[in-house]
């Protein structure tokens, strides 16, 4: 059945609405909550018995069709009680607090960890956080700043890396010319990633903090690494382990997970079956396949304990639920999310914002790549998911840039990062995003509070490309276009730095 108001304004009523409730109540299932029964409502045109029918249909719906995820989930929080059970945690902490010796370079490292496990960005998510939360707390890091390091550099590194289940997502949706290609003609123009980067690394080594993750900061030095009373994973770790654990117990299980997803991903996408390498990403079934990995990557693991003798047979079934309660809230939240997501696409979301752009004319196309960055973050934050905001906006971009000479034009590659900047950014900002919930969940940082520190960090860099990309438009040129949005970005950390004190300020 399609709603009386399918494809309006009205489609974006249910996210608006547990934004807005999340934001006021800092409380997310509720808020979430009431914006699907909303939705649902809307849907059904009032009928409280059609809305309980749509509500269910949909929770079916995307619980079957991200099951894969929730599996990975629970056996990532199996592997991270293993490994907190064999000591490994607490051999890489004691490594750490001597190997490294500041804040900024416990920060560093969390962002070069994400850089390297840039394949897909929920595993990047889970593993950082959890990786290197003994380290940061170690030096006095709020776990607010631990999630914004894991979620800062996760998706902006996934959209940028060839190899990724991103660039198979974006690269299968590009219609009319090699997709692949086009995508990574794009990567230079998708400044949002790209400042984002530099933010990152930036305001680690000049520690610059500012907005609410400032106070967040100044607590933990104090420490507090929570600052709210909230602190859903305060005794999360507090588990019996073993005192003879070596770094290895830590690294090794880590080695082995990237490992098994990489694999389980090009399994899924035919590797074995004569595919090339390129084309198994693009084709990977990424739930399939982290799920498949990581249930592989941890029967290895509890071998390699055994052997080790790290623990006992009962100890390492104790884990198995240890590590399903340390998945609990990304589970419970995560189910909400999927489920309104899926009730904002049954109003359609996804014509309405294709009208909205394609009002657009030829006329302000000088002026298009700011304008669908502005209307990608919107989308982004609004439905809490940034592969839904750009396979709704790259179709509609290609079709308004057409190829010149046969080739795509360069204001049509500029278009593309700057659809893909915008919803990676709108997606940081959403309280209702599976990786932003994924980064709270591996940093252990309470929901609300990363979301509200990231927000300011993410409107800062997301202001500079919109000043970027209106020059870039006028000067089509990606030589000229990137070092000048780089320039930007540095000027206005430093400027920040400099007004609230925290330049040059001791780590």
């Amino acid at each position: 059945m399609t709603p009386a108001l399918y494809g309006t304004w009205a489609a974006l009523i249910p996210p608006v609405v547990a934004i807005v409730l999340a934001l006021i109540t800092k409380e997310v299932y509720s808020a979430l909550f009431v914006g699907i029964i909303i939705g649902a409502l809307l849907y059904s045109g009032g009928n409280p018995i059609g809305a309980i029918e749509h509500f269910f249909g949909i929770l079916h719906e995307e619980v079957s069709g991200n099951l894969g995820i929730l599996i990975f989930l629970i056996i990532l929080g199996t592997i991270v009680a293993l490994m907190i059970r064999a000591g490994g945690s607490k051999a890489y902490g004691d490594w750490a607090t001597r190997s490294i010796k500041s804040k900024s370079g416990a920060l560093i490292s969390t962002g070069l960890l994400g850089i390297v496990l840039g394949v897909d960005d929920y595993f990047n998510n889970l593993t950082v956080g959890n990786v290197m939360r003994p380290v940061t707390d170690t030096h006095h890091i709020s776990r607010a700043k631990l999630a914004y390091m894991c979620d800062a550099v996760a998706a902006p590194v996934c959209i940028m890396m060839p190899i990724s289940s991103w660039a198979a997502a974006v690269s299968g949706i590009i219609d009319g010319y090699d997709g692949f290609t086009l995508f990574v003609q794009a990567i230079p123009y998708n400044f949002y990633a790209i400042l984002t980067l530099i933010m990152v690394f930036l305001t680690a080594a000049l520690n610059i903090d500012f907005g609410p993750m400032k106070k967040h900061e100044d607590n933990a030095a104090k420490g507090d690494i929570y600052t709210t009373p909230e602190r859903p994973y305060a005794n999360a770790t507090a588990m019996k382990f073993n005192p003879n654990g070596k770094v290895i117990d830590l690294v090794l299980p880590v080695i082995i997970l990237i490992a098994g997803c990489v694999i389980g991903l090009v399994y899924t996408g035919g590797l074995f079956e004569g595919v090339a390498l390129q084309e198994a990403f693009a084709n990977c079934d990424a739930p399939r396949g982290l799920s498949m990995g990581s249930f592989v990557s941890l029967i290895i693991i509890m071998v390699y304990f055994l052997l080790r003798k790290a623990f006992s047979f009962n100890e390492m079934m104790e884990c198995l639920p240890e590590g399903f309660k340390l998945m609990v809230p990304a589970t419970l939240i995560l189910t909400f999310a999927w489920t309104i997501s899926g009730v904002t696409g049954s109003l359609g979301a996804a014509p309405f914002v294709a009208g909205v752009v394609e009002s657009f004319g030829a006329g302000l196309q000088n002026f298009l790549p700011a304008v669908i960055f502005i209307i990608a973050c919107l989308l982004a934050f609004a439905t809490g998911s940034s592969w839904g905001t750009f396979g709704i906006l790259i179709p509609i971009v290609t079709e308004v840039f057409p190829p010149v000479n046969g080739l795509p034009s360069p204001i049509l590659m500029m278009a593309i990062g700057a659809c893909l900047g915008g919803a990676v950014m709108g997606d940081h900002c959403s309280p209702i995003s599976d990786t932003t919930i994924m980064a709270s969940t591996g940093a252990q940082c309470h929901h609300i509070n990363h979301v509200a520190t990231q927000m300011p960090y993410a409107v800062v860099v997301a202001a500079v490309c919109v000043a970027s990309y209106v020059l870039a438009a006028f000067l089509p040129n990606v030589i000229i276009a990137l070092p000048v949005a780089i320039v930007l970005m540095v000027v206005t950390l430093l400027i920040i730095g400099k007004v609230n004190g925290s330049l040059g300020k001791k780590a």
